[in-house]
């Protein structure tokens, strides 16, 4: 067992960590709850935002009910308030996805052809869950609340039938954050989680939720702040035209020893709104007020001085703050825009395909699930499944660009069937 992995012993051992306050600070709970609620009524969030905006929305007619699109694989309802966040379980089977109607529901996908998809609903009390997240071995998940600004674990256990039961909270943070939280990650390899505010402080934590290591971003206020695949660093973009990368590094048992902010990726003219990888985190994508996209070759000696590379550049007419993801192979960028999404080969920066108004309201969250076959969507009230054709289509142009060399036979029949098989799986898609 890799040590500080998260498994079902480590959860029973966070359920005897958890604080309980003692009756006698009731009264200063109470007056410190009054405040941060005043908090919130007064801040500009995110969440808000898409409130308003989804309101206008309805006013003007919109009915997300009616969207088709020919890239549309399945769509996944249940939810009756703004779906806020997902994410996709290491071993593909599950979609986790939160809403503001203060519920978690947790999804089968481990065939997204079929229709009648297992779901569970889990209730959160008295708040609702801002982003969620699997644990890497996929027996918990981690969810942080609006009010409270805090992280909980929610243990999973299977009946015996196979599929899940109503999951046991196994432990709660110590709130840190005194600004609202705007990310929230946990590493891959099970090591520790990364939560990040506002206001730019970003916190380390074990898997017992005691904190391991505290930075500033020095960003002026953070907009996102990922972990990397490679689980070795944290990637953070914000107001600064720059994006800040700072590593991870552990001891040999695996606990966190420090966070040192090793490059940063430079070339932005304003502030940066969203960062995302490949599955080897040889390339990072960011998306600016500045109106472009760029894509970095960070498979770099960053310890003997050497600077990520620009590869490309596209250009991108937003309106507002924007998302970006990146597809496993680095070879599509996706944008969104408020409801909107904008397909970009990453080699050229040129646009394949822009589809509109995908949700009555803006997109909240995107990712391509490991394959790189198909784009995860979020907004309004459900899951918004894409095939992504134009990563289809850049398989073809590469396959024809591997053939102009010298290729063995073996290779260039490979390359032949490749191209036809993306031709017809785009044919039936398109058609």
């Amino acid at each position: 067992m890799i040590p500080g992995v998260l498994t079902h012993d480590n959860i029973t051992n966070m359920i005897s960590s958890i604080v309980f306050k003692p009756f006698s600070s009731a009264t200063s709970d109470i007056q410190d709850a009054k405040e941060v609620s005043d908090q919130k009524r007064q801040s500009q969030t995110h969440i808000v935002s898409n409130k308003k905006k989804k309101t206008i929305d309805n006013r003007l007619g919109r009915n997300d009910k009616t969207f088709t699109d020919k890239w549309l694989k399945t769509s996944m309802k249940g939810h009756t308030g703004q779906v806020l966040d997902m994410d996709y379980s290491s071993n593909g089977r599950l979609l986790a996805s939160c809403s503001d109607d203060r519920t978690v529901i947790l999804w089968d996908i481990k065939d997204i052809n079929q229709k009648d998809r297992k779901s569970l609903r889990v209730n959160i009390e008295f708040d609702y869950p801002t982003f969620v997240k699997w644990s890497p071995d996929n027996k918990a998940f981690l969810i942080t609340k609006y009010n409270e600004n805090t992280v909980e674990v929610y243990k999973l256990e299977k009946k015996k039938d196979g599929w899940l039961s109503q999951p046991s909270k196994a432990a709660t943070f110590d709130k840190n954050h005194n600004e609202d939280i705007i990310a929230m990650d946990i590493a891959q390899n099970g090591k520790f989680i990364m939560t990040c505010s506002k206001k730019n402080q970003l916190i380390v934590w074990n898997l017992k939720g005691q904190i391991m290591g505290q930075v500033d971003t020095y960003l002026m206020y953070t907009n996102q702040a990922k972990i990397t695949p490679c689980s070795k660093f944290i990637v953070s973009c914000g107001f600064a035209p720059d994006v800040k990368v700072w590593e991870v590094i552990c001891n040999k048992s695996g606990e966190v020893q420090d966070v040192q902010r090793v490059f940063e990726l430079c070339g932005h003219k304003s502030e940066v709104y969203d960062v995302s990888f490949d599955t080897d985190t040889s390339h990072i994508t960011s998306i600016s007020k500045d109106g472009t996209w760029k894509l970095f070759d960070t498979k770099i000696d960053y310890k003997k001085g050497e600077d990520p590379h620009l590869k490309s550049t596209g250009q991108h007419n937003h309106n507002g703050p924007s998302k970006i993801t990146l597809s496993p192979d680095a070879e599509v960028v996706v944008v969104s825009s408020m409801s909107s999404l904008y397909f970009y080969s990453s080699k050229s920066g040129v646009l394949d395909r822009l589809i509109e108004n995908v949700y009555a309201g803006d997109v909240t969250n995107m990712f391509f699930e490991p394959a790189g076959k198909f784009l995860f969507t979020s907004g309004d009230k459900q899951v918004r499944v894409f095939h992504n054709v134009t990563g289809y289509k850049q398989g073809i142009l590469t396959a024809k660009e591997k053939l102009k060399s010298n290729q063995t036979s073996a290779t260039k029949e490979r390359l032949e069937k490749l191209i036809q098989d993306n031709q017809r799986i785009i044919n039936e898609i398109e058609n």
